[in-house]
């Protein structure tokens, strides 16, 4: 049976041999696991993603939630997939043991995820939302929110839900009018109007806990004035149960290209003037407090684009060996058999871009949430602290670069199936679709972009980014040991020596008050920023097929693996010889200053 969600063996390759799993259980919080419970866990969810999961895909996109009497209605098959996936434990795979959790790795848990974003991406949104909420409440509530929102959260019966853009501010925080006002016993009314809202209503769970920003009457101007509130639908009474229904009102829903199994939200906080509101933590604070919850989206949002691509890369793969159609480009012999399309040259092209892409971002994903682990549980502060500003600056790399480039690997998958492609019958028109959200939400390119060219390359005076060039020399330098090697190893040295020439003239810029200039093209940036980094990764990849391959002419390995590492190979030696190099087309640009774009006026479009 061909796999549909993702490949287990390059799953089982990344874990254990490229990202040493097994080596977060020297670590004391992970001691009671081994290969053995991490395999458990991915087998539970591959069977509840392929069973309960999958099969309402489709269903949800054709069939989207309604809006009736003030409520949204879903289909049916949602609510018994999102019980199975809290009740096996993935809502809190990552929380202690003694807080109903499975205390595994965050990267066994994305690995465990993914299986879910890869079968349905709507139904599983709630759950990620979720557990975002949960986190944000555990790091920044008080013991009385934690005590009325968080422990219900874990119990699988409160969902959450992130509520910041405004219908007249969009991206731009900075301008949200959503007012919170102080009342006597010591909470807020909250009075305001939020839209996108992703999982604002749904009829799954007791309650919805909204995690809402909102400028308090003394605010500062700007997002230095932004708190943030938990703003429940319905209240929550001393003893835990629920109260009456807040003034936190669906105001319609709002139907979408794609994703459209996910509810997407306008609330009206307040209509009546007493929507209740509660501070997490301190005035003024809550911005950076989102954060938190928007880097884990960020991140979930890269991995979610990355399954999209995998699932399309895997079906095109399925339908491109069993599609007989032609003959090669040299048979003449109109009566020979046709033969499969995947024989195709160019076929075998957009496969391989396909694979370069997904396993690219799949690798990168995964490393994201080893870094992850690493900012809890490595022995020391600071060592913990340089982990944090690694992932810190990967983050918008995380999100983007699978955003952008898996996307065009769904777009090859429909080019593979042709007409057909085109059509509903088949899946990659819808996996194009849910995935074309990705490069806008959780903060477009343009934010990512600015993001990282205008605050994370020069953190800390660049100390994430010289770490980041740091394990790239060591991986180039490992690479030196295979002379195969060479021809991938070379063009990513060449990106990364002129790469990191432009950041110090861009950064010159920025330092000179030269900001619209140093930042005009920060999209280009982004993209050859984010190309390197995936060389990189796909180096590592490759030094590690090679590895295996000496097991296997060693007699050490599992001769049925060589195909899989040869794939690897390949697909490193497309990427760092196809791809990388073409980056040097944007990174001149850059240095040329180019006000192309810049300098046009609104006058002359």
């Amino acid at each position: 049976m061909s796999e549909t969600l993702l490949s287990s063996r390059n799953l089982a390759f990344e874990l254990y041999e490229v990202l040493d799993a097994q080596a977060l259980t020297q670590r004391e919080r992970f001691a009671e696991h081994n290969r053995e419970t991490f395999d458990a866990a991915i087998a539970t969810a591959r069977g509840i993603a392929e069973e309960l999961f999958a099969p309402h895909n489709r269903k949800n996109d054709e069939h989207e939630p309604q809006y009736v009497d003030g409520a949204a209605v879903l289909i049916p098959e949602v609510e018994p997939a999102l019980r199975a996936f809290h009740e096996a434990g993935f809502l809190n795979a990552t929380r202690d043991f003694e807080h109903g959790g499975m205390q595994l790795p965050n990267l066994l848990s994305q690995a465990c995820f993914a299986h879910f974003q890869s079968a349905n991406i709507a139904t599983s949104s709630y759950s990620m939302l979720t557990m975002g909420v949960a986190n944000l409440i555990e790091a920044f509530g008080n013991d009385e929110q934690k005590r009325k929102y968080l422990q219900p959260i874990i119990d699988g019966r409160f969902f959450g839900t992130m509520a910041l853009t405004e219908p007249h501010a969009g991206s731009s925080l900075s301008d949200i009018r959503t007012k919170a006002e102080p009342h006597a016993d010591g909470s807020y009314r909250i009075k305001g109007n939020k839209i996108f809202i992703s999982g604002g209503d749904q009829p799954i769970s007791e309650n919805i806990v909204h995690m809402v920003l909102a400028k308090l009457p003394d605010a500062p101007p700007g997002v230095k004035g932004i708190s943030l509130f938990i703003v429940p639908k319905f209240l929550v009474n001393e003893d835990g149960s629920l109260g009456k229904r807040n003034d936190a009102l669906l105001a319609g829903l709002f139907h979408k290209m794609g994703w459209r199994g996910t509810t997407s939200t306008a609330l009206n906080f307040g209509d009546n003037d007493d929507c209740v509101g509660y501070l997490v933590g301190k005035p003024h604070h809550g911005l950076s407090y989102m954060f938190q919850m928007m880097n884990e989206a960020r991140i979930g949002v890269g991995m979610g684009a990355t399954m999209l691509g995998y699932a399309g890369y895997l079906y095109s793969l399925d339908y491109a060996r069993n599609r007989p159609q032609g003959r090669h480009a040299d048979g003449k012999d109109a009566t020979s058999p046709q033969i499969s399309i995947v024989e195709h040259a160019d076929v075998r092209r957009m496969l391989l871009t396909q694979k370069a892409y997904v396993e690219g971002a799949f690798d990168l994903g995964l490393y994201a949430a080893r870094l992850f682990d690493d900012t809890q549980t490595l022995e020391t502060e600071e060592q913990r602290k340089t982990a944090l500003e690694l992932l810190d600056l990967l983050t918008p790399i995380v999100k983007s670069w699978p955003s952008e480039f898996c996307l065009k690997a769904n777009e090859l998958a429909i080019q593979i199936l042709g007409g057909h492609g085109y059509t509903r019958e088949y899946p990659v028109e819808q996996y194009y679709r849910d995935n074309r959200l990705n490069p806008i939400h959780e903060g477009t390119h343009g934010i990512q972009s600015l993001d990282l060219l205008g605050r994370k390359v020069s953190m800390n005076g660049g100390a994430a980014l010289k770490q980041l060039m740091a394990l790239i020399q060591g991986t180039c330098q490992r690479a030196e040991a295979f002379s195969s090697l060479n021809a991938l190893r070379q063009p990513l040295e060449q990106l990364v020596k002129r790469l990191g020439a432009v950041t110090l003239a861009l950064l010159g810029d920025l330092m000179a008050g030269k900001v619209n200039q140093g930042l005009a093209n920060s999209a280009l940036y982004l993209k050859a920023f984010g190309h390197a980094v995936i060389g990189w990764r796909w180096l590592e990849q490759a030094i590690r097929a090679e590895e295996g391959l000496a097991r296997i002419h060693k007699g050490e390995g599992n001769a049925a693996d060589a195909d899989f590492y040869q794939g690897k190979l390949q697909a490193a030696r497309y990427f760092l010889t196809w791809e990388v190099p073409s980056c040097h087309h944007e990174l001149a640009i850059l240095e040329a200053r180019d006000d192309t774009c810049l300098g046009m006026q609104d006058a002359w479009f």
